[in-house]
């Protein structure tokens, strides 16, 4: 039986508003990803995932939807897409679309037409209910913050936003939005578009009771996320999703799908389902999160590596030979891989990058590289609130500082550093000229000072550098199946500095060792013929059992 194709591929995620601006307006566009795709095409990527790119009033950075048929006009034209979209085709690149389902903006006609009354034909195309005892339905918290609720004088009624209030919850109880969501899809396939990821797709099913959640302590509202995540209708929504969009067509679909387990993962991506290839799962992106629960993800400090081991091993496992998973470490909403899991120190920057690149290219699954992580970009650091422009950010700092006190402002801006989804939002680091070469104009949000020795000009001349490093990781992905069917086993599953694993077939046997530490570090592998060459390495010979610092090996025997 043939593998699908997008097993063996390689996603490359552009966030267009900071990827490249081609008429000095300070923000990206679709021109600007044209231009670039060459790069692209040069790095070893399959796929391209354009971040949304349709009408909107931008409250969400493009997340809250106001027309989901037309182009934002400060990325382009419909034409300009189009011509994306045949330019990338005719290099041999694919597109993915991300579409946004969940919930769309206030701004959106199917919005304004379902706030005038409760009885025109899009009535029923968002989550409407009336006061209890002159207050919100219920106790729900956003995750923006705040309640769900937001009252609307017109209908006498609130509607539900999951998100900012701009966003508004779809009701995919309703079959009508629901023909109205797959009519919109299909309008994007018969364009050519070759997949979709589909964000926070497993909160579209809403549990109708609408009870009260239970509040962390000292919290007003309940955390909305594990009531409405994977609700008791999401396997049927995808199903019919599958069958009236994606059936017939050869297209690579993944599933955001935060609060997601592995036996859910086994769901909404089994071979046998007919619903998504693959989801993004999130709990390798939520070992770092507070001690303190009422601060969430806000914090600072290191992951530990055997808490990291264990999760990527139970989704390695978990999902062999029944489902697919994504591979990535990096993504709009995450900070700078670097950053957080490395080590972005002059002297280990690189190294830090190329190990933890190493380690989750041999793992089984589709990897997601972002822009910029090719480069080993890093977090911006920002020491001003002036500085961000993420709502969740802004948000998070006004509720924990000013509103409960909870953390000082100092503390607050050192999480934001660390966490903030604007640390991977800032321009792409194309040269280190004016703005990084991102924009003639002043960019919609600050480039990292460090883009004068970190760009892509200088890493693609400089040898051995993280882009030829990426290079030569998506190269071997290709050429080696093994990187594709082997199965996974965890070496050393105690050690807290390196991580070391197997992949294997019948005839093939990949050995990765990774130091995830600045200090030198002595294992030995029994398994390990002797005399194998190496693979890969982040370093240019091969001490034995001695492992530099993030020292990253690959065997092949």
């Amino acid at each position: 039986m043939t593998n699908p194709w997008w097993q063996s591929a390689v996603v490359y995620q552009v966030y267009p508003r900071s990827f490249q601006d081609s008429n000095g307006d300070g923000i990206g566009d679709l021109p600007g990803v044209t231009r670039r795709l060459d790069y692209i095409k040069r790095l070893g990527a399959d796929v391209i995932w354009l971040n949304p790119v349709y009408q909107s009033p931008g409250v969400d950075n493009g997340y809250d939807i106001s027309d989901y048929y037309a182009i934002n006009p400060e990325f382009g034209t419909m034409t300009d897409f189009d011509k994306l979209l045949a330019t990338a085709h005719a290099k041999g690149l694919k597109i993915m679309m991300d579409i946004v389902v969940n919930h769309s903006s206030n701004q959106n006609e199917w919005f304004k037409e379902s706030a005038k009354s409760r009885d025109n034909p899009y009535a029923d195309y968002y989550i409407w209910r009336d006061p209890v005892d002159g207050h919100a339905p219920n106790n729900w918290g956003g995750f923006f913050g705040g309640s769900v609720w937001e009252y609307v004088d017109s209908r006498q009624q609130y509607y539900l936003h999951s998100f900012a209030v701009e966003q508004p919850d779809l009701n995919w109880e309703n079959p009508k939005l629901r023909r109205a969501v797959y009519d919109m899809m299909n309008f994007w396939v018969k364009k050519g578009v070759d997949g979709f990821r589909l964000d926070v797709i497993n909160l579209i099913s809403k549990p109708t009771s609408f009870a009260d959640g239970q509040p962390n302590a000292g919290e007003p509202y309940a955390d909305i996320g594990p009531i409405i995540a994977n609700g008791p209708r999401l396997n049927e929504f995808l199903q019919e999703m599958h069958d009236q969009v994606f059936a017939g067509h050869d297209l690579i679909t993944v599933g955001e799908t935060p609060g997601a387990s592995v036996a859910d993962a086994q769901q909404f991506a089994g071979r046998q389902r007919h619903e998504l290839n693959m989801i993004f799962e999130f709990e390798h992106m939520d070992l770092d999160g507070n001690a303190d629960p009422r601060l969430g993800k806000w914090n600072d400090q290191p992951v530990k590596l055997v808490d990291l081991k264990r999760c990527l091993t139970k989704w390695q496992t978990g999902l062999h030979g029944t489902a697919w998973n994504s591979l990535y470490w990096n993504n709009h909403d995450q900070p700078r891989i670097v950053s957080r899991f490395g080590d972005e120190r002059p002297a280990y920057r690189q190294r830090s990058a190329k190990m933890l690149a190493t380690l989750l290219h041999f793992l089984q699954g589709t990897p997601y590289v972002y822009q910029g992580e090719e480069l080993g970009m890093t977090n911006a650091h920002f020491t001003q609130l002036s500085h961000y422009q993420d709502l969740e950010s802004v948000n998070a700092y006004h509720h924990f500082v000013d509103e409960e006190g909870a953390v000082s402002k100092e503390t607050m801006l050192r999480y934001l550093a660390h966490t903030s989804r604007d640390n991977a939002r800032t321009p792409m680091q194309w040269t280190g000229d004016l703005h990084a070469g991102f924009s003639t104009g002043k960019p919609w949000l600050p480039v990292n000072p460090n883009y004068e020795r970190i760009n892509a000009q200088a890493s693609q001349t400089t040898p051995n550098s993280t882009f030829s490093f990426y290079k030569r990781l998506i190269a071997l992905r290709h050429r080696l199946p093994v990187m594709t069917t082997g199965k996974y086993r965890l070496l050393l599953a105690d050690d807290p500095a390196v991580y070391a694993y197997t992949r294997y077939t019948d005839n093939q046997t990949l050995l990765v060792i990774c130091n995830f530490t600045a200090a030198t570090q002595t294992r030995h592998f029994e398994q390990l013929p002797k005399g194998t060459p190496l693979l890969i390495s982040n370093y240019d010979d091969d001490h034995g059992d001695t492992l530099r610092a993030y020292e990253a090996k690959v065997y092949l025997y």
